[in-house]
């Protein structure tokens, strides 16, 4: 038995989340009264019935779940990836600007998330719409507001797709700041726009291309490279040597979406290469199963990685 409002939460509109759960799990969810009744092979209904107790939780818990979010738990537990999601789903790192709290959705996210709580530097390799950027501006905006930090810096290479910054109007800040947008989005989804706005004015939150990083050291700040596989060797090095006393740094890139001119090599795959000894510094890698974007994202992924792989 659960609570109306509860079920009817984890119902949806024209029981369109329990239609994602029957999909996945080949079970039919039926609802009578305050009861949930499940037909199907019996191991099936054993395995929804967890899920739909836990899902139950989590909203008793005061969280959202989006019909997406449901789907892609429904299919996490089908593919065996997770048994309880309550293991990450309850893991809140911080309460967003939008009184939501803002959780991982993937096993992979929350090892990632806990890497990052337990390490000075950590990479975060996958394709987009993975969580990579977002969850680590989360965790620095929460590491701000503990006093575990002092300041924010957040950074990205200005190379993207091609362009040449070159033919775009403005001094360079100017030309930058459109590269940095989705650091800025990420932002304001986590803090009030108006102390967001104050941060940034004072300094607390920096967001700057990559080569303003060079010459400085970095104490007690928390630093995200973004979109580090358009870095060159010589810029990451320089990068990672940026370090400074109580400073945390995270990395983050899409090694299959490189945007260097041709012959120009990654500073991003050269550093896993160099690195992958070093147990202090984690490297998680992410796929297109912890995309939380709209589930076609991750079927274009999928489509993509298939004639990757057979050469076309």
């Amino acid at each position: 038995m659960a609570e109306s409002r509860l079920l009817s939460e984890l119902s949806g509109e024209g029981r369109r989340n329990l239609k994602s759960i029957e999909k996945a799990l080949d079970v039919r969810i039926d609802m009578r009264g305050n009861l949930l009744l499940l037909t199907g092979d019996q191991e099936q209904r054993a395995v929804a019935g967890r899920l739909l107790e836990q899902l139950l939780e989590i909203l008793k818990a005061g969280q959202m779940l989006t019909r997406w979010e449901i789907a892609h738990a429904a299919e996490m537990v089908r593919r065996g990836d997770a048994r309880d999601i309550r293991d990450f789903m309850l893991d809140t790192i911080l309460v967003t600007a939008r009184r939501r709290p803002l959780v991982p959705r993937s096993p992979n996210q929350k090892s990632y998330v806990d890497a990052i709580r337990a390490h000075d530097i950590v990479f975060g390799i996958g394709p987009a719409g993975t969580g990579k950027t977002y969850l680590a501006v989360a965790m620095a905006v929460a590491a701000l507001q503990a006093g575990e930090v002092r300041r924010i810096i957040l950074t990205r290479p200005a190379v993207e797709a091609g362009e040449k910054l070159g033919f775009l109007p403005g001094d360079l800040a100017e030309k930058v700041n459109p590269y940095l947008r989705p650091l800025y989005d990420a932002l304001h989804d986590m803090i009030e726009p108006g102390k967001c706005q104050r941060f940034l004015e004072q300094g607390t939150i920096e967001v700057a291309p990559l080569a303003f990083m060079r010459g400085r050291t970095l104490g007690k700040a928390f630093i995200i490279l973004d979109e580090a596989q358009n870095t060159t060797p010589q810029q990451m090095k320089m990068f990672l040597t940026r370090l400074g006393v109580e400073s945390k740094v995270v990395i983050t890139g899409d090694v299959t979406q490189v945007d260097l001119p041709h012959g120009r090599s990654s500073g991003l795959m050269e550093v896993r290469r160099i690195l992958s000894g070093l147990t202090e510094i984690p490297f998680v890698e992410f796929s297109r199963h912890d995309v939380v974007r709209h589930p076609l994202v991750r079927r274009i992924i999928a489509a993509y990685e298939s004639a990757e792989s057979d050469g076309r």
